[in-house]
């Protein structure tokens, strides 16, 4: 009797992620699954997908996301979803929705309305809350129709005020009793099938605020305060830890993230590694850094930040320059808020001051937009007619022509624009040889951070893989294929812990992509579209994918030449396995 598969993949060029030659090879796939690479025809599929000059390989693992309120109302995670990503990992940099008591809930949504700049109207109308414990969360999620794989980290600052409360979890150290809590929860939560936890470190400064502009629960948090809930992932001897920290002083944030890989002796995620266009010291020192603790048997990752793409932004969604006190205290707020406030001479002059005067870290964000606020270019004023005439120009341009400060001239036309004038980042110059060095010259360097969900309004990272495949493998020939799906697929699963996830092997789950290398592409926009296609009626920025045949999530495929089948095969990954894998780990533990 004839064996029947449900998918074969024929005639393409196989790219198992394990950084083997490529070879064309038919892939087998049977009840969610890797049933066969190569060799001869073992039967017969009720699908046949021809591939024939098309790449092959495992689906994309994002490890760096900001879905958790999208996810319930957009089970592909687009953009993600959209460019062959078929796992993203949820609850980063500390942020999240779980565990929340109910009096909690309406401030988790300012809260990330703020420091991931995620529309409040859509996650009020799209996200209903039906959990309060991380249990309860994880089971709710597992419920959901997904169209994507998620795994999930405690998210710390939802831990902390869960069981400090607010107020307090920003304003002093945890007791006994409530680090020994924090401990319990959060060994409650992976064994509900986390991933570990998640911390952001920034400073009394950050530059990803709270709503009312304060520092974030995680960023004053002391180093015991986190040591303490790494020695659960010790004790447990499972799980990871996602951190971002920049305090200020790089050597000691550095020998902390050694202190942290030490005690809990899981793998560590740093973010991020990003290049500059020209000073090859900043990347070289975090590089050489890693190897260094390597070298001392500590599992640090790094997150490269790979992606090419522009930011336009309005000053009512911009969160971006929270380095500066008076920005930020400019940019909190309600609309009516806002407005207000640019209006203050005190405020504005603040501003201006603190702008010319940047710091360290002010200087860093605004080159990563760009470039200085001056060289800001004013790209739509949505109908604005007064404000048309300034259309293409930059904000000094406009300053010469008017014998004005560039701020200034940011402020008065945001006002008269009703906050609805764009600016525009110029091109921030991007080095493929700065960027094969991050990937090429050792086993911890991972491509991404894509802060897919978050900065919806200014920010398209989530086209990430994309842009990395068509740039460095395609137009520059700076990384091989076989090296880059290495770091798309299987190094993100390994560091995340994901069982039989990141490369085409007989028996792995069939998490696959088929693409066209030479057709692929984000869409012509530097910036991305503006869709409105969120919960109530907000907008976003996106990029489409191009050049996808077809994208496979446990064996079912989700989108066929870019268009979505409606399929949703997506699970929970608890603890970086399949519900078939925990569900034979609980009974073998019974």
């Amino acid at each position: 009797m004839t064996d029947i598969y449900d998918i074969q993949i024929k005639g393409g060029t196989v790219v198992d992620g394990t950084r083997a030659p490529r070879r064309q090879a038919d892939v087998w796939i049977k009840d969610g699954k890797i049933a066969q690479v190569g060799g001869e025809a073992p039967g017969e599929a009720k699908q046949v997908i021809d591939a024939t000059g098309k790449i092959v390989c495992p689906g994309f693992v994002d490890l760096h996301t900001h879905y958790d309120a999208q996810i319930h109302w957009d089970p592909y995670c687009t953009i993600s979803g959209w460019h062959g990503v078929t796992t993203v990992v949820l609850g980063n940099c500390g942020f999240g929705f779980a565990p929340v008591k109910p009096e909690y809930q309406e401030r988790s949504l300012l809260t990330m309305t703020r420091t991931e700049a995620i529309p409040y109207d859509c996650m009020k109308a799209g996200m209903p809350f039906t959990w309060e414990t991380i249990p309860e969360y994880l089971d709710s999620l597992d419920a959901r129709p997904k169209g994507i794989n998620c795994v999930h980290y405690m998210p710390t600052a939802s831990l902390m005020t869960y069981v400090m409360g607010l107020e307090a979890a920003k304003t002093r150290e945890g007791t006994p009793a409530e680090r020994k809590e924090m401990k319990r929860l959060l060994d409650e939560g992976m064994e509900a099938g986390l991933m570990g936890f998640s911390i952001q470190r920034l400073g009394k400064d950050s530059t990803q605020a709270d709503f009312d502009g304060t520092p974030m629960v995680t960023d004053t948090m002391t180093d015991a305060e986190v040591l303490n809930l790494a020695e659960v992932l010790h004790e447990r001897g499972e799980g990871n830890v996602q951190i971002t920290q920049a305090t200020g002083d790089i050597k000691t944030d550095m020998q902390f993230l050694e202190t942290l890989a030490e005690t809990t002796g899981r793998p560590v995620l740093h973010n991020a590694i990003t290049p500059t266009r020209k000073n090859a010291r900043v990347h070289r020192r975090s590089l050489d850094w890693l190897d260094r603790a390597r070298s001392k048997g500590l599992q640090i990752y790094g997150q490269a930040g790979t992606v090419r793409t522009g930011f336009c932004f309005t000053l009512e969604h911009w969160n971006l320059y929270d380095a500066s006190p008076a920005w930020r205290e400019m940019t909190t707020g309600t609309k009516e808020e806002k407005l207000k406030k640019m209006r203050d001479p005190a405020l504005r002059q603040a501003v201006i001051d603190e702008t010319e005067e940047a710091d360290r870290r002010l200087q860093v964000i605004q080159a990563g937009v760009g470039g200085a606020v001056p060289l800001l270019q004013v790209q739509d004023v949505h109908g604005t007619k007064s404000l048309e005439k300034y259309v293409g120009k930059t904000l000094a341009d406009i300053a010469a022509e008017e014998n004005k400060n560039a701020i200034e001239v940011m402020l008065d036309i945001s006002l008269e624009g009703d906050l609805n004038v764009h600016f525009l980042g110029p091109d921030r110059g991007f080095n493929a040889d700065f960027m094969a060095e991050i990937i090429n010259n050792n086993d911890y360097t991972i491509p991404g951070v894509s802060d897919g969900g978050a900065h919806t309004k200014f920010f398209t990272g989530g086209a990430y893989t994309t842009d990395f495949l068509k740039w460095l493998v395609r137009d520059e020939g700076k990384i091989t294929l076989e090296e880059a799906h290495h770091r798309l697929s299987a190094m993100p699963a390994q560091a995340a812990g994901l069982v039989d996830r990141g490369q085409l092997r007989e028996g792995w789950a069939a998490d696959v992509v088929v693409y066209d290398i030479d057709a692929l592409g984000d869409g012509d926009e530097w910036i991305g579209e503006i869709v409105h296609d969120l919960p109530a009626g907000e907008w976003r920025r996106i990029k489409r994918a191009e050049g996808y045949q077809a994208i496979i999530v446990n064996g079912e495929v989700t989108f066929d030449n870019g268009e979505c089948t409606g399929a949703t095969p997506g699970e929970l990954l608890r603890n970086g396995k399949s519900r078939s894998a925990s569900a034979k780990r609980k009974s073998a533990a019974a």
